[in-house]
C-alpha cells in the first residue's frame, strides 16, 4: 500500500493518546535511536497528539535516571514510569517515589527483563500497583500475564496481545473489569469489533513499530464513530487521568 492510499484510509482520525510510546533504544535491536524529540514528531506525523511515554533505559539500564528522564518531557507526554522486575524490592521503592510525584502508570518489560509470569517479583509489583490505584502497562504473552493480576481489582492494560490469543484475552477480562489491551498485534479490524469499545487502547509502540498500521485498522473497522474516538485516546485518558 502508497503512503497515499494509507493517507486516504486513515483519513481524519485523530489519535488524542497513544498507550504504547517508547523512548530510548534497544541495544541489541537494529533500529531508531528514541530521541524524544524524533519519537513526538513521528508522533505527530500521524496524527497523534499525545503519547504515554515510557523510557527504555529505565527498563534496561537504570530505573531512576531513565524514569527522570521521562519526568522531564514536554507537555505532550504523559509520563509512564517503568520498573524493573529483576529488582522487586527496588521496584516498589521507585513505584512509591513515581506515585509521589503524580505518575498515574507504570510500565513493565518482562520478556527484555527475562522475567515470567509467575515470578514472585511480578505479583508483588501488581499488589503494590494496584493497592495505589496505578494503571499497568505490560508487555509480555497474555495468556499468562493475567495471573500475578487477578483478583487484585488490578488496572491492566496488556499491550502484547495478539489476534491469536484475542479469545483467551476475553474469556479472563469477562471477570476482571480492569483489564484492557491494546491494538497493536490485533491485526484484523474483525478483532477490534470483537473487544468491547471500552477496554480497547490505540498503542503503537512509536518508534519501534509503524504507526500507521493500527491506524488503518482502526479506520477500517467497523466501530461507531464514538467507539472509535474511545478507542483512539479516551479510554487511555479515562484510566490514566
Amino acid at each position: 500500500m502508497t503512503a497515499f492510499d494509507a493517507s486516504r484510509l486513515v483519513g481524519e482520525l485523530e489519535v488524542t493518546l497513544d498507550v504504547d510510546v517508547l523512548v530510548g533504544a534497544y541495544p541489541d535491536r537494529d533500529g531508531p535511536p528514541g530521541t524524544p524529540g524524533a519519537v513526538l514528531d513521528a508522533l505527530a506525523a500521524h496524527r497523534i497528539r499525545a503519547g504515554a511515554v515510557a523510557s527504555l533505559r529505565a527498563a534496561l539500564f537504570d530505573m531512576r535516571s531513565g524514569n527522570d528522564e521521562v519526568l522531564a518531557l514536554d507537555t505532550a507526554v504523559v509520563p509512564v514510569g517503568t520498573v524493573d522486575l529483576r529488582d522487586p524490592i527496588g521496584a516498589v521503592r521507585e513505584i512509591d517515589r513515581l506515585a509521589g510525584v503524580g505518575v498515574r502508570a507504570i510500565r513493565l518489560f518482562p520478556d527484555e527483563q527475562g522475567v515470567e509470569a509467575g515470578f514472585p517479583s511480578v505479583r508483588h509489583v501488581a499488589r503494590k500497583a494496584a493497592g495505589l490505584g496505578l494503571v499497568v502497562l505490560t508487555g509480555g504473552d497474555v495468556r499468562r500475564f493475567w495471573q500475578p493480576f487477578s483478583g487484585l481489582d488490578a488496572k491492566v492494560v496488556f499491550l502484547d496481545t495478539h489476534f491469536y490469543h484475542l479469545g483467551d484475552f476475553l474469556v479472563v477480562a469477562a471477570d476482571e473489569p480492569g483489564f484492557h489491551t491494546s491494538t497493536r498485534l490485533l491485526n484484523s479490524p474483525d478483532a477490534l469489533e470483537t473487544v468491547p469499545a471500552d477496554r480497547l487502547l490505540y498503542g503503537s509502540r512509536t518508534p519501534h513499530y509503524e504507526p500507521v498500521v493500527p491506524l488503518l485498522r482502526l479506520a477500517t473497522s467497523g466501530l461507531k464513530p464514538d467507539e472509535i474516538a474511545a478507542v483512539a485516546g479516551g479510554n487511555a485518558r479515562r484510566l490514566l487521568g
